[in-house]
């Protein structure tokens, strides 16, 4: 199948590559920043970089927006895209409906929609497994949600059908999952650093944590740590050493009252 991406970044970087190794062929790339695209375009077999959202000559019928949900109201005001074209963004957020309506204020012929939502991180950098990615897929369409079946079966072992609203619950938790996470272990790693110790020591914990929450039926159930205990006294210790950071002290007390209202 003929594809184009609208953005250059890590969600595109890795699914264009993906699509592309399953036998799919990207046609063309757009970005803002131009260097981006060309970066994008030297990892695929034959695409071009896009300077306008002008695809109204394109061979492509799939468009994927990999673009963040802020600027896709901007990008659909200006999008041009060919007669029968399909239109999907991956936005964990981004509500179909409101794709919809960006498009039918915007745009002068029909455009059918869907969503395509891999549940991962991504970053340029890093190689991911898309097999073992969940990917969510919606659409009002039958046949455009058979296609985006289609899609999400030749790059990954599981699919779902996932709606607006169910797919909000799993950004959000999302979030917490791993967003939250990986602001609280940079925390971790820049107070020991200031303190001229190794992360490194850390790093036997931190599996340790992840192999319990991915092995555990009740994640809570395994909680350990002084909060947990009510121990008070040593809460305190830590919350006296944060002193010059109130910010990550606001965050500590913040969470040690959560596990605390969970016992």
């Amino acid at each position: 199948m003929k594809i184009s991406f609208i953005g250059s970044g890590n969600v595109a970087w890795h699914l264009s590559q993906a699509l592309e190794k399953v036998g799919h062929s990207v046609e063309e790339v757009y970005s803002r920043n131009p260097k981006n695209a060309d970066a994008l375009v030297k990892k695929l077999y034959n695409a071009a970089p896009m300077r306008t959202l002008d695809f109204t000559d394109s061979p492509s019928k799939v468009f994927f927006l990999c673009v963040s949900d802020d600027a896709i109201a901007e990008i659909i005001k200006h999008l041009r895209l060919p007669l029968n074209a399909i239109l999907i963004h991956t936005s964990g957020s981004k509500s179909l409906k409101e794709m919809d309506e960006l498009l039918r204020v915007h745009s002068d012929i029909p455009i059918k929609t869907g969503v395509f939502y891999p549940i991962q991180t991504f970053t340029k950098m890093f190689h991911v497994n898309f097999n073992e990615i969940p990917i969510c897929i919606e659409s009002e369409n039958e046949d455009v949600e058979n296609l985006l079946i289609t899609l999400g079966q030749d790059i990954s072992d599981i699919t779902y059908a996932v709606n607006s609203e169910e797919r909000k619950v799993l950004h959000v938790a999302a979030v917490f999952a791993c967003n939250f996470t990986n602001h609280l272990m940079g925390i971790a790693q820049e107070l020991v650093e200031e303190n001229e110790l190794e992360f490194e020591l850390l790093k036997p914990l931190i599996y340790e944590t992840f192999k319990k929450a991915i092995e555990a039926k009740n994640i809570f159930k395994v909680q350990t740590g002084p909060a947990v205990r009510g121990d008070q006294k040593i809460i305190n210790q830590h919350l006296l050493f944060l002193k010059q950071k109130p910010d990550y002290q606001q965050i500590y007390r913040v969470l040690s009252e959560g596990i605390l209202n969970k016992k």
